[in-house]
């Protein structure tokens, strides 16, 4: 198989670099050179937020091209319009934010989704412009020859938004820890590795259309999530764990500030948790154990001396040590 991949040196797609040559594919990456992408594979420079900054795609052709774009849908309109006819299939890495708020618990891939934004438009709000990519994506490769993944949380590996390297980094320097509660609270991720392998699959098996991409519902819980931090870290944390409403009405924000964390029961719960994604399980989504997730980003984390790598697209996450002592204190 070819591959071209649209990025290719941060998280998702760094992950389905690794995966597709782990694989023997040929694989290509276009990227704006900003980081290293990984060895042996074909590099091109260019920026897709630029004129002519296409330019290194006018030739070639590939089986299949992996696009994560998460800003201005008219990026995913003109990629896509440039490779048909080159490409057989173009999978898009889009999210389950495409759906409409808010989402009953369970929603499948036919729920009530976003007005997207319009496949030429420049950047809006996350949902829409994730839509505006699906549509871009479906108006140049139809409904067979496009793959919407949409995906949910995602950790492992390169993360780049901070979430589960603060909980590593927060549980190392030991202590008390807030955890939010309750304790068996169902989460749903996708580690990045398993979200790569199962679009690499799909692509071998020619699917099209739209899938839900995390872990079947309460693949873990956040004490699963919490204790595995405990476990690889080593720390000497203690893990107290917090009623939703005293972290609430300490002015915390879920999901921001207590990363992964929202309460049961909320809107936000049943849009991030709760997702049903039988029809990507039926088509060989496998997701390795919290354990295996939690100690490999140590691990990699590590590496890194301890400090992750950013997005800075994206808000800083975490919570202030001052607030968490306030509330530890009682």
């Amino acid at each position: 198989m070819r591959l071209l991949m649209l990025g290719g040196t941060e998280f998702v797609g760094r992950a389905a670099v690794e995966a597709a040559l782990g694989r023997g594919w040929d694989v290509t990456v276009f990227h704006r050179g900003r980081h290293e992408p990984p060895a042996g594979v074909r590099s091109l420079l260019g920026d897709r937020t630029v004129p002519d900054g296409l330019a290194a795609l006018a030739d070639g052709e590939w089986d299949v091209v992996v696009d994560t774009w998460s800003a201005a849908p008219r990026a995913v309109r003109d990629t896509a319009r440039l490779l048909a006819g080159r490409v057989r299939r173009y999978v898009y890495v889009s999210s389950c934010s495409v759906y409409a708020w808010a989402p009953v618990a369970g929603y499948a891939e036919d729920a009530p989704l976003v007005e997207g934004a319009a496949a030429g438009a420049e950047q809006t709000d996350y949902a829409r412009d994730k839509r505006g990519g699906e549509l871009a994506a479906l108006d140049a490769f139809g409904a067979e020859g496009a793959l919407l993944v949409r995906s949910g949380l995602i950790l492992g590996p390169y993360e780049n938004i901070g979430r589960l390297p603060w909980w590593l980094n927060r549980i190392a320097r030991g202590g008390p820890v807030l955890a939010p509660g309750p304790r068996d609270l169902p989460l749903q991720y996708v580690d990045v590795r398993d979200l790569a392998e199962w679009m690499l699959g799909a692509v071998e098996a020619g699917l099209g259309g739209a899938y839900n991409l995390v872990s079947p519902r309460g693949h873990t819980t956040m004490g699963g999530l919490l204790d595995a931090c405990v476990r690889a870290t080593g720390a000497e944390a203690e893990l107290r764990w917090t009623e939703p409403d005293v972290v609430l009405d300490a002015g915390i924000e879920p999901w921001t500030q207590l990363p992964v964390w929202v309460p049961a029961g909320s809107d936000l719960h049943d849009a991030l948790h709760s997702a049903d994604v039988s029809r990507a399980v039926a088509a060989g989504l496998r997701c390795r154990p919290v354990s295996e997730t939690v100690a490999d980003t140590w691990s990699w984390l590590r590496g890194l001396g301890g400090v992750p790598p950013r997005r800075a697209d994206r808000p800083a996450v975490g919570l202030d040590p001052a607030v968490e002592a306030k509330v530890l204190g009682g």
